[in-house]
């Protein structure tokens, strides 16, 4: 009898240990795992500026990154790649895309960065839209450019967030300085 009785006792205290260690704990853990909101960096640079701006936007956010590659690559020199995009601009074609893109269900936030090409995305940004599905996202763009600034991007993208029904808060033109991103980020809460 005193050995069920130790038996019993044991078998209540493993109960109330498994019980205690798989409480409000270890579900609020899980939870918030969950919840926790993730970004994503795309972005399509061809010189290094625009990539260069994604290190940057990493290493102040931890988002994941990801470059932006088309299927048919662009000739090697600015001459050369300029004629390419100057025929994809007036044609309105929108180039395949190589990279492949993780499931954007998991992100919440996207950045998508580029180098401003006569006052607009270039046309693989288009084919991002085209190709994923950006609803519920909220979408910061960046660009790099030698005169542009962000404003002269934005109506484009407005009309390419509003498609999707994403939400997309005003861009930033990264030119070098680290302190004015930190104040956009801090300004967005996105850091």
């Amino acid at each position: 009898m005193r050995k069920i009785k130790l038996l019993i006792g044991l078998l209540a205290v493993t109960i109330v240990a498994v019980l205690t260690l798989s409480g409000p704990n270890n579900d609020s853990k899980v939870t918030a795992a969950t919840n926790e909101q993730k970004s994503l960096i795309v972005y399509f640079s061809l010189s290094g500026t625009t990539k260069n701006a994604a290190e940057k936007i990493k290493a102040a956010t931890g988002a994941d990154m990801i470059r932006l590659q088309p299927k048919k690559a662009y000739p090697a020199g600015y001459d050369n790649y300029v004629k390419v995009a100057q025929r994809q601009l007036k044609r309105k074609i929108h180039p395949a895309i190589k990279t492949k893109i993780p499931q954007l269900d998991q992100y919440q936030t996207i950045y998508i960065g580029f180098p401003t090409w006569w006052h607009q995305p270039p046309m693989i940004v288009y084919s991002l839209f085209d190709k994923f599905n950006f609803s519920g996202k909220t979408i910061v763009p960046f660009t790099t450019s030698m005169s542009d600034p962000i404003s002269k991007s934005m109506p484009y993208l407005r009309r390419l967030a509003k498609k999707e029904h994403a939400t997309i808060i005003s861009g930033f033109h990264y030119a070098d300085n680290d302190q004015a991103l930190r104040r956009f980020l801090n300004k967005n809460n996105l850091n």
